[in-house]
C-alpha cells in the first residue's frame, strides 16, 4: 500500500481508529479499500449480468425523464470524477506530486460510473424496469462515501481552512450525485412496449415491481390489504406470470420427457419441437420398429433383443434427468443463494462472542457496542432477505413441477391403451395429480439441504473446535449417536405412511363406489355393510397413525433435547478433562449459539432424506404411469383416399389388451360409402367391441382397418360433459342456428328444452345427473349429428329411449330417410323393428361375424338370423300402413311424449352409473310385406321452421338465474369462527386439552431454568469462585434438561397418540354416518368429487396437519413468551420496546392470516375442478379421441391448472411477505436486547448477558413459525368445519323404528294400498304424483306404463321412501309404511333397479354382502338368473373380481347378477324398474319366464316398455302426467281404445 499511497498517508493507524473515543479511518485507507469496493463489485458481475441482460428479451422501454436523469446524472459523476484526476495532473505540472493513489483512484471510479451509465441505458433497451445490479452498487457507493463526508467535515471543522478546495468540493459534489443515483434507482420504469403487462387486465405486480419491492415482497402489499379489508374473491387475483403458466412450463417437461423416450429406444426424439400443443400426445413405445405386416408383425419383445445386441441395454428413461434438465436451472439460483445464508449465519456467534468480551472488559470506547449491536441487526437483516429469495426460488420451482406433472399426466391418460388403463383405476390416477405431484412440491422446499447440511455442520464443528477445543468431539459422540435413531425414525415412519396411503386409497376406493352406487344401496337397505367396511380400513389407518404418532413423539424428544444433551456432554467434558478449563460466558453462549445453529441441520437432513425416498416412490409411480403404452394413432388407417367403401376391416383380429386372449377372431367387413349397417347379436358378443375397434381403442394383432374421413361415436352409454346443454351438444364447434334446430328437431330434443329450467342454457350436473338416461342419449346423438362427420358408429343408441322417440329418432335421423342419409352409419341395436329398413346386416356371435347380408338374404338363408326373427316377430306382423300411423304430426301430442317432464326430477336418477341406464328396448313390429322390406312411417325429413325461437328468448332471463342444480362448493370466508375451535376441542377432550396446555408451560419452564442455571455457572469463572463444586453445577443442569425432555415425550404421547387420534376418529365416524343417512336428493346435488374431497383431504388434515399444527404452535408460542419473559426481566428497559413491537407483530399477523387464509379457501375451491375435470375426461376418452377433440381437452385442463396456481402463487408469496416482516421485528428484538446489554454494562454479568441475547438470536425463528403455524392451523381447521357440515346433512327418517318394527316375516300377503298419495321431489317443486288411489291384492302383478317423465319410477321410489310422500300413506298388509324404519321397509322388498351397479369385489359380495345365504343358494339364484353356464366357466367362479363399476361385465351381464340378487332375497313384492333394458330379446325372455315362475306368489310391479312383456299381466296401470289414466286387465283396456290401446298400437301388438 506504501507504493501507492506514498510513506505520508499510513494506510492502517490503530490509535485514530480504534483506542479513541473518536474513530476515523486513514486517507489511504478511505481512498483505496472505500473507493473500489463498489467499483470491483460492479465489474466482477458485469459479464454474468450482460449475459443474462442479452438472453432476457422483455422488448424495450421508451426514454422516460427518469432514464435521462439518471443517465445525466451518471455522466456528471464521470466528469466529476475525472475533474479530479486532471486536477491531479494540473498539479503535476505545476510541480507539486502527489501519490499514485490519487491517478488511479479517481480513473478507476471515473471508469465505472461510465460503465454504469452504459447499463442503465443497456437496461432500458432489453426492458428492465429496476436493477437489482445498479441498487447494490449505488448502496454500497453511498455507504463507502459515507466515511470520508465524516471524516473531510472533522478535518475541515479541527483546521481553520480547507486545505484543498477542489477535492473538497468535487467529493460533496460526488456524494449528492451518488445519493440521487440511490434513490432516482428505487423507481421504477414503464413497463415495455408490448408487454404482457399492458395487456392483462389485472397483471401480477411482480412483474413491474422495483428491486426493493422485489427483495421485501413489498408489492404484495396491495393483495394483503384488499384480503384484510374484505375477504378476496377469485376476481382479485393477479394473472399468472408468463413463465409459471401450463403453456410455457408442460411443454417444457415434455420436450426433455420425450428425449428420454426417444434414448430408451435409441430413436431420435419425435419431432415435437415443432408443435409444442401436440406434445406428448402420442409416443408409443416400440411403434417406429414394428412392422405392421397383416400376420408378419415382429413382436416388441424381439426388437428389445435386437437392438440390445445393437447398443447394449437401452438407458431406463428417467423421469427424473426429464425433471432436472427442465426445471434445474432456475432451481439453483435458490441454491445459490442458500450458499450466501449459510455463510451469513455463522457471523452471528462471533459478534455475540465479541459483545459478550466488550461486557466483560472496562474503558473499551462504547461506540464499538453500539456498532456491534447494529453489525448484529444489520447481519440478521441480510440474513432474512437472502433467506426469503432462496425460499422464493424454491417454492415457484415447486409449482412449476406440480404444472408440469399434473399436465403430464393428463396429457398421457387421454391416449393410454385399455389395458393400461384397467391397470390403473381413476383414483390411482387422480392420486397422481394430486398426492405425488404435491410430495415433489413439497420436497423442492428443503432439497437444497442436502449438501447445505452437511457444510453447516462442518462450519459449525470447526468454530466450536476454536471455542472449546477436543471436548467438541464428546458433542459430536452424542450427535452422531442420535443420527442412527432419527433415520430408524424416519425409515420406520416412511413404512407406516405407505401402509397408511394403501388404506387410505382403499378407503376413498371403497367411498368412492358407495358415493356412485348410493341409490343402490338405499333401495337394498345395505348401508350398513358398506359403512362397516368402511369402519374397518378406518380402525386400521388409525392403527397405523398411532404408531407413527409415537415414532414422532420420540423423535420430538430426540430432536428438543438434542441440542441440551450435547451442550451438556461437552461443557461436562469441557471443565473435567482439565481443571484450569473455566467454563465462562463467551466459550459458554457461543457454544450455545453454534449447537442451535447446529440443530437445525441435524434434524432436518434425515427428514430431507426421508422426504427424498418418499418423493422417490412418486416418481417412480408416475414414470410408470408415463411409460405405459399408447394407443397406436396407425392402428386405423385415416387416409382419405377415394375408394367405394367407406370402411374396411381385413383379416381383423383384435384384442382388449397385449396379454390377454384375442376377443374379436377373423373380422373381414367393408361399408360401402353412405350405406346403413346394422349389427345385432346377443349380449356379449362382441358388437360394442367391433365399433372399440374402428374407432382405434383396441389392440390390433391381425389385419387392416380403414375409416374414410372423419368420425362421430354414440357410445352405449352416454357420456355427458357437466357443461351446458348446448356445449355438450356443439362440443367445440361453432354455433349454427339454422343447422342447430335441425339437429334438435332431428334428435326429438325441442320438447324437452321447454321443459329444462334453462332451455339449451341448462347446466347439466356431473355424468349427465339430471337429464333422464333417454335425455342423455338424445344429447349423445345430437352431438354426433351436429358434428357432421363422414362415418357414425352408433353403439345401441335407441335402447334408452322410448319405442316412439326410438321410431322417430330412426325415421329422422339413421333411417334411409333421416338427417344422415348419405353418410356411413353402423348401428348396433338390439331392436328388430328397425332391420328391414337398413341395407345391410351383420350377425355377431362370441367375437366373430356369423352371418352378413341384407335382411331378405339373412332371411332366405334360413340361419340363425331367420331363426331368431321368427321366435320374436311372426305373432306380431301386422300390415304396413297400420304400423305407420304417422302420429307424430300432431305437435301437441308430441310435446308429452319426449319429456321428461321436469329437469328437477332429479331424484330418480342416481348420481352415477346411471348414464349405465339402459332404458328400454321396444320391441316394434317387423313388417313382413315382401315387396316393400322398407315401409316406414313416411313424415320426411325436414328441417321443423314451424317453430322459430321465441320459447328460447323467453327462457333467457330464467337461464340466466337458472336453478344450479349442482351448488357451488362454498368457501367460508372471513375469520374461522370460535366455535369451530371449541368443537375439536371438544372431540379432544375438555379436561385433556387444559392438561396438554400446561404440560406446554412446564416443559418450557424447565428449558428456561437450565438457561439461568448455565449463567450462573459461567459467572464463577469471572468471579474466580472456587467454592462451588463443578459436580453440582453438571449435575442440576443435567437434571433441568433431562426433566425438559421426559416432559415433552409424556406431552407428545398423551397429545398426538391419544387426544388428537381420537378427535380424528370422531370427526370421520360422524361424517360416514351423516353422509350415509342423508336423503337421496342430498346426492344429486352435491358431486361425488367434492363428496370425495371431504373423505380424501379434509380427513387427512385432520389426522396429520392440524395435531402437528397446534403441536409446534404451542412449542413457538411459549418459547417467544420466554424470549420476552427473559429480557424483560433482566432489562427492564426493554419492556418499553416489547410493547410496540408486538403491535406490530399482531397486525402484520391479522393481515397475512385473513389474506392467507382466504387464498388456502380458494386455492382448494379452484383445485376440486382439475381433479373432476380430469376423472370426467377418462370416462370419455374414447369419445373426446373419436371426436379428435384431444388438444382442446388439454388446453381446458391447463386453464383449470393455472387457475388453481392461481391462487396458490399468492399464497406462497405472502408466506415471504409475512417472513420478511416478522423476521424484521425478530431483528429489532436482537438490536434492543445488545443495545440495552451494551447500555447497562455495569449492571449486567457476562452470563446473563450471553443469555439474553443468545435468546433474542433464536426468537426470529420462533416468531416466524408461530404466525405460520396460526396461519396453518387456521386454515386447516376449516377442514373441522366442512367435516362438520357434512355431518349435520339433513337425515332422511329413522332406519329402525324400536316401537314400530313389522313383524319378522312381514309382509306375508303382498297388498298394497295408495291413499290418496302425491309427491314432490323437493321442497318447492311441483307435484309429480298428484292423489294416487289404488289397491293392488297380494300375488297381482301389476304393468306401470306411461309415456316418459309420467311418473312411472316416482312411484317405485315412493314404495321404498325415497321419496316421502307429499300427503297420503302408502299401506302394506296394514301397514303403514311412513311409520316404519326405512331398513325394515326395504330390506322386506326388493327391485331390480333401471341402472345395473356393482360394486368393487368378489361376485358373491355383490350378489350378497351380508353373507346371508349359503354358496348353494346363491348358485341356485345364479341359474335361475341364466349366469349359471358364465360363472362356471370363469376360474376363480364366485370368487370372480368384478372391477369398479363392474365394468368388466357386459351391461345385459350386470343387469343378470341384480336379477340374482332379487332371486336371493324373494321377498312377497318385487318392483322391476325397466329392468330389462340393456338385454337382447332373449334373454329379456329367459328373465321374464323366471320371475313368472320364481315370483309367483308376490306382487310384481313392472315398469315397462316393452309392452309385450306386461300383456299376460293381472293389471295394468296406465300413469298420465303423475294421475291414473287407466287401471285394469290388459284386455280390458285394449277395448276401451284409451292411451294404453293407442300405445300397443304404437308398438304394433294389436292392428
Amino acid at each position: 500500500m506504501e507504493r501507492l499511497c506514498g510513506p505520508k498517508l499510513p494506510f492502517w493507524v490503530a490509535n485514530q481508529t480504534i483506542h479513541t473515543e473518536r474513530p476515523d479511518l486513514s486517507t489511504c485507507f478511505q481512498m483505496s479499500v472505500l473507493a473500489w469496493l463498489p467499483c470491483v463489485f460492479l465489474w466482477a458481475v458485469c459479464p454474468v449480468y450482460l449475459f443474462c441482460l442479452q438472453r432476457n428479451k422483455r422488448g424495450y422501454i421508451m426514454m422516460s425523464v427518469l432514464n435521462r436523469f439518471k443517465t445525466g446524472f451518471g455522466l456528471a459523476l464521470w466528469i466529476v470524477c475525472w475533474t479530479d484526476l486532471f486536477y491531479t495532473f494540473y498539479e503535476l505540472d505545476n510541480g507539486c506530486t502527489q501519490p499514485p493513489i490519487f491517478f488511479v483512484t479517481p480513473l478507476v471510479v471515473g471508469m465505472t460510473m461510465l460503465l454504469a451509465t452504459f447499463l442503465i441505458q443497456f437496461e432500458r433497451l432489453r426492458g428492465i424496469q429496476s436493477s437489482g445490479v445498479l441498487f447494490i452498487f449505488w448502496f454500497l457507493s453511498v455507504l463507502c462515501a459515507i466515511v470520508p463526508f465524516r471524516s473531510k467535515i472533522l478535518h475541515a471543522s479541527s483546521e481553520s481552512e480547507v486545505p484543498d478546495k477542489l477535492r473538497f468540493t468535487m467529493f460533496y459534489l460526488y456524494f449528492i450525485l451518488v445519493v440521487l443515483e440511490l434513490i432516482l434507482c428505487c423507481f421504477n420504469e414503464k413497463p415495455p412496449l408490448f408487454s404482457d403487462a399492458v395487456t392483462d387486465s389485472n397483471p401480477c405486480p411482480e412483474s413491474t415491481a422495483g428491486f426493493l419491492s422485489t427483495i421485501t415482497f413489498w408489492w404484495f402489499t396491495s393483495m394483503a390489504i384488499k384480503g384484510y379489508k374484505m375477504p378476496l374473491e377469485a376476481k382479485d387475483l393477479w394473472s399468472l406470470n408468463q413463465q409459471d403458466q401450463s403453456k410455457e412450463v408442460v411443454p417444457k417437461l415434455l420436450k426433455e420427457w420425450d428425449k428420454e423416450l426417444a434414448k430408451e429406444h435409441s430413436l431420435p426424439a419425435p419431432s415435437s419441437e415443432q408443435n409444442p400443443a401436440a406434445e406428448a400426445l402420442y409416443t408409443k413405445p416400440g411403434s417406429a420398429e414394428t412392422t405392421n405386416h397383416v400376420g408378419g408383425e415382429s413382436s416388441p419383445e424381439e426388437v428389445e433383443v435386437l437392438l440390445s445386441k445393437k447398443k447394449g441395454l437401452p438407458r431406463q428413461p428417467s423421469f427424473g434427468r426429464a425433471l432436472i434438465r427442465s426445471f434445474g436451472p432456475y432451481f439453483l439460483i435458490g441454491s445459490a443463494y442458500k450458499l450466501l445464508q449459510d455463510l451469513i449465519t455463522f457471523v452471528q456467534p462471533q459478534l455475540l462472542r465479541l459483545l459478550i468480551r466488550f461486557t466483560e472488559q472496562k474503558g473499551v470506547p462504547e461506540w464499538s457496542g453500539y456498532a456491534l449491536a447494529f453489525l448484529m441487526f444489520f447481519t440478521a437483516l441480510l440474513q432474512t432477505l437472502i433467506l426469503h429469495q432462496h425460499f422464493h426460488y424454491c417454492f415457484v420451482t415447486g409449482m412449476r413441477l406440480r404444472t408440469a406433472i399434473v399436465g403430464a399426466i393428463y396429457r398421457k391418460s387421454l391416449v393410454i391403451t385399455n389395458a393400461a388403463k384397467r391397470a390403473s383405476t381413476v383414483g390411482e390416477i387422480v392420486n397422481l395429480m394430486s398426492v405425488d405431484a404435491q410430495r415433489f412440491m413439497d420436497l423442492m422446499t428443503f432439497l437444497n439441504m442436502l449438501w447445505s447440511a452437511p457444510l453447516q455442520i462442518v462450519l459449525a464443528l470447526y468454530f466450536l473446535w476454536q471455542t472449546l477445543g477436543p471436548s467438541v468431539l464428546a458433542g459430536l459422540a452424542v450427535m452422531i449417536l442420535l443420527i442412527p435413531l432419527n433415520a430408524a425414525i424416519a425409515v420406520k415412519t416412511r413404512a407406516y405412511q405407505v401402509e397408511q396411503m394403501q388404506y387410505k386409497d382403499a378407503r376413498i376406493k371403497l367411498m368412492n363406489e358407495i358415493l356412485n352406487g348410493i341409490k343402490v344401496l338405499k333401495l337394498y337397505a345395505w348401508e350398513n355393510s358398506f359403512k362397516d367396511k368402511v369402519l374397518a380400513i378406518r380402525e386400521k389407518e388409525l392403527t397405523v397413525l398411532r404408531k407413527t404418532a409415537y415414532l414422532g413423539a420420540l423423535s420430538t424428544m430426540a430432536w428438543t433435547s438434542a441440542p441440551f444433551l450435547v451442550a451438556m456432554t461437552t461443557f461436562a467434558v469441557y471443565v473435567t478433562v482439565d481443571e484450569n478449563n473455566r467454563l465462562d460466558a463467551d466459550k459458554a453462549f457461543v457454544s450455545l449459539s453454534l449447537f442451535n445453529i447446529l440443530r437445525f441441520p441435524l434434524s432436518m437432513l434425515p427428514l430431507v432424506i426421508s422426504s427424498i425416498v418418499q418423493t422417490s416412490v412418486s416418481l417412480k409411480r408416475i414414470q410408470n404411469f408415463l411409460s405405459h403404452d399408447e394407443l397406436d394413432p396407425d392402428s386405423v388407417d385415416r387416409k382419405n383416399t377415394p375408394t367405394d367403401y367407406a370402411v374396411t376391416v381385413v383379416n381383423g383380429k383384435f384384442t382388449w389388451g397385449k396379454d390377454d386372449p384375442p376377443f374379436l377372431h377373423n373380422l373381414n367387413l367393408m361399408v360401402p360409402q353412405g350405406s346403413l349397417l346394422a349389427v345385432v347379436g346377443h349380449v356379449g358378443c362382441g358388437k360394442s367391441s367391433l365399433v372399440s375397434a374402428l374407432l382405434g381403442e383396441m389392440e390390433k394383432l391381425e389385419g387392416e382397418i380403414s375409416i374414410r374421413g372423419s368420425v362421430a361415436y354414440v357410445p352405449q352409454q352416454a357420456w355427458i360433459q357437466n357443461a351446458t346443454l348446448r356445449d355438450n351438444i356443439l362440443f367445440g364447434k361453432a354455433y349454427n342456428e339454422q343447422k342447430y334446430r335441425c339437429v334438435l328437431e332431428a334428435c326429438a330434443l325441442t320438447p324437452d328444452l321447454e321443459v329444462l329450467p334453462g332451455g339449451d342454457m341448462t347446466e347439466i350436473g356431473e355424468k349427465g345427473i339430471n337429464l333422464s338416461g333417454g335425455q342423455r342419449q338424445r344429447v349423445s346423438l345430437a352431438r354426433a349429428l351436429y358434428s357432421e362427420a363422414d362415418v357414425y358408429l352408433l353403439d345401441d343408441p335407441l335402447s334408452a329411449v322410448d319405442a316412439h322417440v326410438a321410431k322417430h329418432i330412426f325415421d329422422n335421423l339413421i333411417g334411409p330417410e333421416g338427417a344422415l342419409q348419405g353418410k356411413t352409419r353402423i348401428l348396433v341395436t338390439h331392436g328388430i323393428s328397425f332391420l328391414p329398413q337398413v341395407d345391410n346386416i351383420m350377425v355377431m356371435v362370441e367375437g366373430r361375424v356369423s352371418e352378413m347380408g341384407s335382411y331378405q338374404e339373412l332371411l332366405q338363408q334360413n340361419g340363425a338370423f331367420a331363426e331368431f326373427l321368427r321366435n320374436y316377430a311372426l305373432e306380431d306382423i301386422v300390415e304396413e300402413d297400420e304400423a305407420t300411423v304417422d302420429f307424430i304430426e300432431d305437435e301437441d301430442e308430441f310435446h308429452d311424449d319426449t319429456l321428461s317432464n321436469h329437469a328437477d326430477m332429479v331424484d330418480n336418477e342416481p348420481a352415477f352409473n346411471e348414464e349405465k341406464r339402459k332404458f328400454i328396448r321396444q320391441i316394434s313390429i317387423i313388417s313382413a310385406d315382401q315387396e316393400n322390406p322398407r315401409s316406414r312411417s313416411v313424415r320426411k325429413h325436414t328441417c321443423s321452421m314451424k317453430k322459430p325461437s321465441e320459447p328460447q328468448a323467453e327462457k333467457k332471463p330464467k337461464a340466466e338465474k337458472s336453478n344450479k342444480l349442482i351448488q357451488a362448493e362454498t368457501a367460508e370466508t372471513g375469520r374461522v369462527k370460535l366455535k369451530v375451535y371449541k368443537e375439536y376441542a371438544k372431540a379432544v377432550g375438555a379436561v385433556l386439552s387444559v392438561i396438554i396446555c400446561v404440560l406446554y408451560a412446564i416443559q418450557n419452564a424447565a428449558a428456561i431454568g437450565a438457561n439461568v442455571w448455565l449463567s450462573h455457572w459461567t459467572n464463577d469463572a469471572a468471579l474466580n469462585r472456587t467454592d462451588v463444586s463443578v459436580h453440582s453445577r453438571v449435575g442440576v443442569y443435567a437434571a433441568l434438561g433431562l426433566t425438559q425432555g421426559a416432559l415433552v415425550l409424556a406431552n407428545c404421547l398423551l397429545f398426538r397418540g391419544y387426544s388428537m387420534l381420537r378427535a380424528a376418529k370422531l370427526t370421520h365416524d360422524n361424517m360416514l354416518r351423516g353422509v350415509l343417512r342423508a336423503p337421496q336428493a342430498f346426492f344429486d346435488s352435491v358431486p361425488t368429487g367434492r363428496l370425495l374431497n371431504r373423505f380424501g383431504k379434509d380427513v387427512d388434515t385432520i389426522d396429520t396437519y392440524i395435531p402437528e399444527n397446534i403441536d409446534i404452535w404451542m412449542r413457538t408460542f411459549w418459547y417467544t413468551l420466554n424470549v420476552l419473559l427473559v429480557c424483560s426481566v433482566l432489562t427492564p428497559m426493554f419492556l418499553v420496546v416489547v410493547g410496540p413491537l408486538m403491535v406490530f407483530y399482531w397486525w402484520v399477523q391479522r393481515f397475512y392470516v385473513a389474506t392467507s387464509r382466504q387464498l388456502k379457501r380458494l386455492e382448494s375451491i379452484s383445485r376440486s375442478p382439475i381433479y373432476s375435470h380430469f376423472s370426467e375426461t377418462i370416462t370419455g376418452s374414447s369419445v373426446i379421441r373419436a371426436f379428435g377433440r384431444n388438444s382442446a381437452f388439454v388446453l381446458l385442463s391447463d386453464m383449470k391448472v393455472d387457475e388453481n396456481q392461481k391462487s396458490h402463487y399468492p399464497g406462497l408469496v405472502s408466506n415471504r411477505w409475512l417472513g420478511v416482516r416478522i423476521e424484521f421485528i425478530g431483528n429489532c428484538v436482537i438490536l434492543f436486547a445488545a443495545l440495552f446489554a451494551v447500555i447497562w454494562k455495569d449492571k449486567l454479568t457476562a452470563g446473563l448477558v450471553g443469555l439474553s441475547v443468545s435468546y433474542a438470536i433464536q426468537v426470529t425463528m420462533s416468531l416466524n413459525w408461530m404466525v405460520r403455524m396460526s396461519s396453518d392451523l387456521e386454515s386447516n381447521i376449516v377442514a373441522v368445519e366442512r367435516v362438520k357440515e357434512y355431518s349435520e346433512t339433513k337425515t332422511e327418517a329413522p332406519w329402525e323404528v324400536e316401537d314400530k318394527k313389522p313383524p319378522s316375516d312381514w309382509p306375508t300377503e303382498g297388498n298394497v294400498e295408495f291413499q290418496d298419495y302425491s309427491v314432490r321431489y323437493r321442497e318447492g317443486l311441483d307435484l309429480v304424483l298428484k292423489k294416487l288411489t289404488l289397491t293392488v291384492k297380494g300375488g297381482e302383478k301389476i304393468g306401470i306404463v306411461g309415456r316418459t317423465g309420467a311418473g312411472k319410477s316416482s312411484m317405485t321410489l315412493c314404495l321404498f321412501r325415497l321419496l316421502e310422500a307429499a300427503e297420503g300413506e302408502i299401506i302394506i298388509d296394514g301397514v303403514k309404511i311412513s311409520e316404519i324404519g326405512l331398513h325394515d321397509l326395504r330390506s322386506k322388498l326388493t327391485i331390480i333397479p333401471q341402472e345395473p351397479v356393482l360394486f368393487s369385489g368378489s361376485l358373491r359380495m355383490n350378489i350378497d354382502p351380508f353373507e346371508k345365504y349359503s354358496d348353494e343358494e346363491v348358485w341356485r339364484a345364479l341359474e335361475h338368473s341364466h349366469l349359471h353356464k358364465f360363472v362356471s366357466n370363469q376360474s376363480a367362479k364366485l370368487e370372480l373380481e368384478c372391477s369398479e363399476g363392474g365394468e368388466n361385465l357386459s351391461v345385459g351381464q350386470r343387469q343378470l347378477v341384480c336379477l340374482s340378487r332379487a332371486l336371493l332375497r324373494k321377498t312377497r313384492i318385487l318392483v322391476l324398474d325397466e329392468a330389462t333394458a340393456a338385454i337382447d330379446l332373449e334373454t329379456d325372455d329367459l328373465i321374464q319366464s323366471t320371475i313368472r315362475t320364481q315370483f309367483e306368489d308376490s306382487t310384481v310391479f313392472t315398469i315397462a316398455h316393452r309392452l309385450n312383456t306386461i300383456m299376460d299381466y293381472t293389471r295394468v296401470l296406465v300413469l298420465d302426467k303423475g294421475q291414473i289414466a287407466e287401471f285394469d286387465t290388459p284386455q280390458n283396456l285394449l277395448s276401451q281404445k284409451g292411451i294404453f290401446y293407442g300405445m300397443a298400437k304404437d308398438a304394433g301388438l294389436v292392428q
